[in-house]
C-alpha cells in the first residue's frame, strides 16, 4: 500500500506542472465538461465553443473570426486560415495538438472557390502531411453569410484531458 501511494504522490508531483487551470463554465451529471475560454471568439448565439467528454474533444463550427475584437478576417486566405486557427487554439486550449484530430468537418458556401484554399491552409498547418480524415460540404449559407466553418474532433490519449 505504502508503494502504491508513493507511486501516486510522485505521479502527482510529476503531472502538476503540466496541468492548466482551466475552469469547465459547466459540468453536466456525467462529466461533460463545456469550455467557452475568455480569450477565444465570443459564441454568436445559444452555444458553446469547445466541451470534452472523457477523453475527446469536440470543437465547435469554428469560422475566421479575429478573438482579439471579434471582427471577421478578410473574405478567402485570411478568413479560412483564421477558421482553422480558432479550432487549433481550442483544441490546445483542451491539451490536444492538431497531430491529435480524429476528425475534421468543413462547411463551404462556394467548394469550386475555398476548396483549394482550405486544402492549402491544412497543408499549412499538418506540416508532416498526415491529415485527419475530413468531411467537406458546400452549403447553401452559413452564420452571418460567411464563407467557411471548422469543426473538430481531438482525442487526448487515454490520460484525458491534460490541461482542463
Amino acid at each position: 500500500m505504502k508503494f502504491s501511494t508513493t507511486l501516486l504522490a510522485l505521479a502527482t508531483a510529476f503531472a502538476a506542472p503540466f496541468v492548466a487551470a482551466q475552469q469547465a463554465n459547466f459540468t453536466s451529471p456525467l462529466g461533460v465538461e463545456i469550455y467557452n475560454p475568455a480569450d477565444g471568439i465570443d459564441a454568436t448565439g445559444p452555444w458553446s465553443l469547445m466541451s470534452v467528454a472523457g477523453n475527446t474533444v469536440y470543437v465547435a463550427g469554428m469560422r475566421g473570426i479575429y478573438p482579439s475584437n471579434n471582427s471577421m478576417a478578410e473574405v478567402g486566405y485570411p478568413r479560412i486560415k483564421q477558421a482553422f486557427l480558432n479550432m487549433q487554439y481550442l483544441a490546445e486550449y483542451a491539451g490536444a495538438e492538431l497531430a491529435d484530430c480524429s476528425r475534421v468537418v468543413v462547411y463551404t458556401t462556394d467548394m469550386f472557390r475555398y476548396r483549394p484554399i482550405v486544402n492549402a491552409v491544412q497543408e499549412e498547418l499538418w506540416k508532416n502531411g498526415t491529415y485527419p480524415p475530413r468531411t467537406i460540404i458546400e452549403v447553401s449559407r452559413l452564420n452571418q453569410d460567411d464563407i467557411v466553418e471548422v469543426e473538430g474532433t481531438f482525442y487526448l490519449g487515454t490520460g484525458g484531458a491534460k490541461y482542463v
